[in-house]
């Protein structure tokens, strides 16, 4: 027995002289089987890597997840109490739908990218916001004073916006305000801007229209031009009392259609061989801003801002990186180089987000470049 002692000491040193890390947990078998057989890179290195975003604390909560390879759908997982067929807000990726509704209307010769955006209150001789460009809106520089996330919550621009004073006309609201900036020198990140945006669209289609048939023009050209033709059937926008759609931050779609968003922009805005928006003006969008170096229009880019503001993983991955990024952590992650596309969604407070965007970023370090 007295020996006992010694032998215990003695297993106790040998397991602490173990090299490496401790061998992980076994995986559970749903999160193995949420996983294709091949998804392009280790069936379990990916499962584990997802069920991090279900089940570590510190990352908000994820109630769908879905990473797309070569096209192919490689894995998907859904939150408890949600699944296939239930619609996601996309908050601030709603800018990216956005911008390629823009394209369009500019591909069809109706918008020009660099002349005064057509704001009637704007033209009035003498005006400086006259020198607003769409381009300018587009890329977040417009000067206008818009000034968003600001506490107290309830000051901030795009709450009042949205919620308060500016929520029956959000555009007329997003229009009056005066510049901040010389236009196109400054980058400022606005919801309103994008709103603006939506409502150019919403006037060149249905001009002199009532709230109504402003509503249903902008509603039959998101339909036939964009959700058709990707087969995003979920698509659907909200619109005020105006009849300008929330083209800022109210769009919503299924997990699934939010993808084939994604896919779309990989594909340089064509779908099965057919251009829906010229490549051009997806390579626009992807193009950094003067002002930002991580935005482009209406895209987050994988690019270190030079500031403190980080969306995306500063170019740790691969620089042609690109995202739709919403509020509370929604995100299109588009990487062309690795034939990825990942969609994550659900809801994550901002002190959160840095270790959300780490654990997207393992998912997406898995799989090689071209």
């Amino acid at each position: 027995m007295v020996f006992v002692p010694a032998i215990l000491s003695m297993a106790a040193l040998a397991a602490c002289s173990q090299e490496g890390p401790p061998p992980e947990q076994p995986l559970p078998s749903a999160a193995l089987e949420v996983v294709a057989e091949d998804p392009g890179v280790p069936r379990e290195q990916l499962a584990r890597a997802i069920d991090t975003l279900f089940t570590a604390e510190g990352l908000g909560e994820t109630r769908a997840l879905l990473v797309l390879h070569g096209g192919e759908i490689v894995a998907e997982r859904y939150g408890e109490g949600y699944g296939p067929e239930i619609r996601f807000t996309g908050w601030s990726m709603s800018k990216s739908v956005t911008g390629v509704l823009i394209g369009m209307l500019i591909a069809d010769g109706r918008l020009r990218l660099d002349d005064p955006a057509p704001v009637e209150r704007w033209q009035r001789p003498g005006e400086p916001r006259s020198a607003i460009t769409l381009r300018h809106l587009l890329q977040m520089r417009s000067g206008l004073d818009h000034d968003e996330a600001v506490d107290p919550a309830y000051t901030s621009d795009e709450v009042r916006m949205l919620f308060m004073d500016g929520r029956d006309d959000m555009a007329g609201w997003a229009q009056a305000q005066s510049l901040a900036h010389e236009p196109g020198s400054t980058f400022t990140y606005s919801t309103a801007s994008s709103v603006i945006l939506a409502d150019i669209a919403t006037d060149t289609l249905a001009p002199d229209a009532s709230p109504r048939e402003r509503q249903e023009a902008m509603a039959g050209y998101v339909a036939d031009r964009l959700a058709v033709p990707l087969g995003m059937d979920s698509l659907t926008g909200e619109y005020d009392a105006s009849g300008t759609l929330v083209g800022g931050s109210h769009f919503w779609a299924t997990a699934r259609d939010w993808a084939k968003f994604g896919e779309f922009l990989r594909n340089g805005g064509s779908v099965s061989g057919a251009q829906i928006v010229p490549r051009g003006w997806i390579e626009f969008m992807r193009r950094p801003s003067p002002a930002s170096p991580d935005y482009g229009g209406q895209l987050w880019l994988n690019h270190p801002s030079g500031e403190e503001r980080k969306a995306l993983f500063d170019g740790a991955v691969s620089e042609d990186i690109f995202a739709a990024v919403g509020h509370l952590g929604q995100f299109v992650i588009v990487s062309p180089r690795q034939r990825l596309t990942v969609v994550r969604l659900g809801q994550t407070d901002d002190a959160d987000r840095p270790a959300l965007v780490d654990a997207l970023e393992r998912i997406v370090a898995l799989y090689p470049s071209r």
